[in-house]
């Protein structure tokens, strides 16, 4: 098939060439100046020359028009390294007796002594500081019991966890070197719909694979982080990314790093039209925080929202008195939260935040995502017929305007599992005010280590109480006991001992 389709490009082109062949022999014939000009195109190619006599349909080629991607790949492929994530699993054999089987015994069901298996998977990372600072996706090294990182250069180090953020999907390990080639951040809130951008990574374990794309849509919700608060805010791109791009560099014509490439959307797992990056805005933040406190400080406006599309206003808009598409509109604001201490009401529709005009709601995530507890923000409202500005200090999680301490915990994280509200149907059923049911165990987590079952429901974290899964995200001390019940009526008290 190559060969018969490289034949065919060759007949082709000799048609082009007789053809041009016959152009000239008419042209010189009918015109001598003619074909004077046609000779000084092509001894001229190069330039920028019309023959405007001809009526070309071709512009003129101006390269500092177009795209070079050959500066952006050739330096930021340097920076992009490969990551090897060792898991380490204890597997547990049933034994097996020769002998019982031989004259058709069945085999006692007892377990053998256990045995440690390494589980391997690969993914990208990107180097941003010469010391060894490495930024990844935090499902690239998640549950590792090893890294190792393999550099442009081929050579391998060990890596160290520093920190890792499962609400955006961003960790950052280290290597211990110095003098490592980095990737400058650039601005993704600067990228324009149409912008070439260059995909940098390892897909299928072919290391430092550069892809070429533009951006397709900014801002996208897809609800695929694994997280209960999940931030996501993603760049849309046409670039071929492939299991093993998870943690790569998205990088502008600058060779500046504006994303990090974290999930494909298809049905088969694999490149079939549209990638999705970590904006750099919030990788940074997520970075520093992890660098400089350990724990990523997490601002809150304390809003519920739903965006004011066309379905917004058949739906209720009319009731609401609302009938322009736009913002977000406040359907319940947090009690003591930084919206309502400011004087941001339920009703109100956010039109802009910081001068950013609000055209999703996930933008209003990604532009809070930006700021730390304390930080201050301006957020422009339409109230009825007006419009109204605030200055809004966000807050941490725990409802106070002060950042976290390294000690401070994720509660989620560190319970491990999946939470949902408990029903008021169970709720009567237990003779509880509210509760938290554990939907889902996972391995290694606080509560698979405590023997916990699917199913109990957490009423009590140190002893304060817990009324709904969003309480969860509000406490911030460390776990000293866990008190509940299960859903046949039996309590259960839980004291974690270290």
């Amino acid at each position: 098939m190559v060969k018969r389709a490289f034949s065919f490009l060759g007949i082709v082109a000799v048609a082009a060439v007789a053809g041009g062949a016959a152009a000239w022999g008419v042209a010189s014939m009918n015109d001598n100046n003619l074909g004077t000009e046609i000779i000084d195109s092509v001894q001229y190619n190069n330039e920028a020359v019309t023959p405007t006599s001809l009526d070309t349909h071709f512009t003129a080629f101006q390269a500092e028009q177009y795209p070079d991607l050959t500066y952006a790949a050739e330096n930021a492929v340097k920076a992009v390294v490969n990551i090897e994530a060792i898991q380490e699993v204890t597997m547990r054999q049933r034994a097996y007796d020769p002998f019982l089987e031989l004259f058709g015994f069945p085999q006692p069901q007892y377990e053998g002594r256990p045995q440690v298996q390494e589980r391997r998977a690969g993914g990208s990372g990107v180097i941003i500081s010469e010391d060894g600072y490495i930024v990844t996706n935090n499902h690239v090294i998640e549950n590792a019991s090893k890294l190792r990182v393999k550099l442009y250069d081929e050579r391998v180090f060990d890596a160290k966890i520093i920190g890792t953020d499962p609400t955006t999907d961003i960790a950052l390990i280290k290597i211990e070197q110095t003098g490592l080639p980095t990737i400058p951040f650039g601005s993704s809130d600067a990228l324009r719909l149409g912008e070439w951008v260059l995909a940098i990574g390892s897909p299928f374990d072919l290391q430092s694979t550069i892809t070429a794309g533009i951006v397709s849509a900014k801002a996208r919700r897809l609800d695929v982080i694994p997280n209960e608060f999940r931030i996501e805010s993603f760049i849309q791109t046409d670039a071929a990314v492939n299991p093993g791009n998870s943690g790569g560099a998205l990088v502008n014509t600058r060779g500046e790093l504006v994303g990090i490439n974290t999930v494909i959307k298809s049905s088969t797992g694999s490149y079939i039209g549209y990638s999705f990056a970590v904006p750099e805005t919030i990788v940074r933040k997520v970075v520093m925080d992890l660098k400089e406190y350990g724990v990523v400080q997490r601002a809150l406006l304390g809003v519920s929202y739903r965006p004011v599309d066309q379905r917004f206003i058949d739906e209720v808009g009319k009731e609401l008195g609302i009938t322009e598409i736009g913002g977000a509109y406040v359907s319940a604001v947090g009690e003591g939260s930084a919206a309502s201490e400011a004087g941001i009401r339920k009703g109100d529709v956010i039109i802009e935040i910081d001068g950013v005009k609000i055209d999703h709601t996930t933008t209003i995530t990604e532009q809070i995502a930006k700021h730390r507890p304390n930080d201050k923000v301006k957020i422009s409202v339409k109230r009825g017929n007006d419009v109204k500005h605030f200055d809004v200090t966000l807050r941490n999680k725990a409802g106070k305007a002060e950042l976290l301490s390294r000690e401070s915990v994720d509660v989620v994280e560190v319970l491990g599992g999946k939470f949902v509200d408990a029903g008021a149907k169970l709720c009567r059923q237990l003779d509880i005010k509210g509760g938290v049911q554990v939907a889902e165990l996972k391995e290694g987590g606080l509560l698979a280590r405590a023997r916990v079952k699917v199913g109990f429901v957490i009423t009590h974290i140190n002893d304060k109480p817990v009324y709904k899964a969003a309480d969860l995200s509000r406490l911030t001390d460390k776990i000293a006991s866990i008190d509940g019940i299960y859903p046949d009526g039996r309590a259960a008290s839980y004291v974690i001992v270290e």
